[in-house]
């Protein structure tokens, strides 16, 4: 018999329960009405500004390279028409943009480069914050470089690319081509106050690995990342006019020779740390440092043109610490300063 009441007895404890509940509750919610109607207030329950920044959207924090409000902008491309030769400037624009569709390997103008275009390596047609841009170019030649140990002019500096990034020959001085490209330079750069450097000029300096750079690691940032635009065997993609590419190759023979600056690990990984792979910006940058560093050993490490260096540097102290080959003013070998670590060759040069 009392098992057979019992589902009922805990039915009705059930339910007793619960009303206690619904009068506490109840009671409750009379109780704040009633201190709020007297004049009594409720404590602030909204996050202080400390949890407010805890809270912001990830897409509201900024994780760019360096400040936006700092960066050098290009004129405006409109401006161009004021200016008494901006038939020669729109030009110099389109050679560097589209530079082997005019000096190519099949260029309508002459026939003296790899294939590749300026703007491959000096992005936008040299406007990009931190894309190895022109913005200083105007401001700060003619100067003495180390690389040559000589006064260099805009003109011998656009020929240093031509010889190295582009693989090819030098373009004379007086063409209508390099009075042009020269024009666009000193376009870009008429803002800049003469000797000084804008923020976002040229390459963005990657910090140090605390390790050597790592090809094979490399080989992996390569393959997820980079090789859908400059395929798998480095090659690029060519443009259907077979004018120039769509992206350029990164090895082999119509690639940029081991002269050229982008060869320098440092100049590789803050190149495509800001700027790489594609949809990357300094204002939001894809890879890491050490993706960095790694893939600029990656592809830095496989076959390109060669290029007669025995004139460059003729101070060898002077020679960047990236620089891969002797002689050099330190005692550290060739295969460190090409892959790193620098920081002690850093060290070691900072204590002389």
């Amino acid at each position: 018999m009392k098992d057979a009441f019992e589902p009922f007895i805990k039915l009705i404890a059930l339910v007793v329960g619960l009303l206690v509940v619904v009068t506490a509750l109840s009671a409750f919610l009379i109780g704040i009405v009633f201190f709020v109607l007297r004049g009594g207030s409720l404590p602030d329950l909204s996050p202080d500004k400390t949890e407010m920044a805890l809270l912001k959207p990830l897409e509201a924090v900024y994780l760019g390279l360096m400040p936006k409000e700092v960066m050098w902008k290009a004129p405006e491309w409109s401006s161009v028409e004021n200016e008494p030769n901006a038939e020669d400037i729109k030009y110099g624009k389109e050679l560097i943009a589209n530079t082997s569709e005019y000096l190519g390997p099949n260029g309508k103008v002459k026939k003296i480069s790899n294939g590749m275009n300026c703007q491959n390596c000096h992005l936008d047609a040299g406007t990009a914050p931190l894309g190895n841009n022109y913005s200083a170019v105007f401001a700060t030649y003619p100067k003495i470089r180390g690389r040559s140990g000589q006064m260099e002019d805009i003109p011998k500096r656009i020929n240093d690319c031509f010889e190295r990034s582009l693989n090819g020959n030098v373009l004379a001085p007086n063409s209508r081509e390099m009075k042009s490209m020269v024009a666009y330079i000193e376009w870009l750069g008429r803002d800049v106050p003469k000797g000084e450097t804008p923020k976002g000029a040229g390459i963005y300096e990657v910090p140090f690995l605390d390790r050597a750079s790592d090809p094979i690691k490399g080989k992996v940032v390569y393959a997820q990342l980079c090789q859908s635009c400059h395929m798998e065997d480095g090659q690029g993609m060519m443009r259907a006019d077979k004018l120039g590419y769509t992206y350029p190759p990164l090895w082999g023979e119509n690639s940029y020779n081991h002269g050229a600056g982008l060869f320098r690990m440092s100049r590789f990984a803050g190149y495509v740390k800001a700027n790489m792979p594609l949809g990357a910006t300094y204002e939001r940058p894809m890879l890491t440092d050490e993706e960095a560093w790694d893939v600029a050993a990656y592809v830095n490490s496989l076959p390109r043109p060669q290029k007669d260096l025995s004139k460059d540097w003729p101070d060898i102290s002077k020679k960047p610490i990236d620089h891969p080959f002797g002689p050099f003013s330190d005692t550290f070998p060739e295969e460190q300063h090409k892959f790193g670590p620098f920081t002690p060759i850093k060290a070691a040069r900072a204590s002389q």
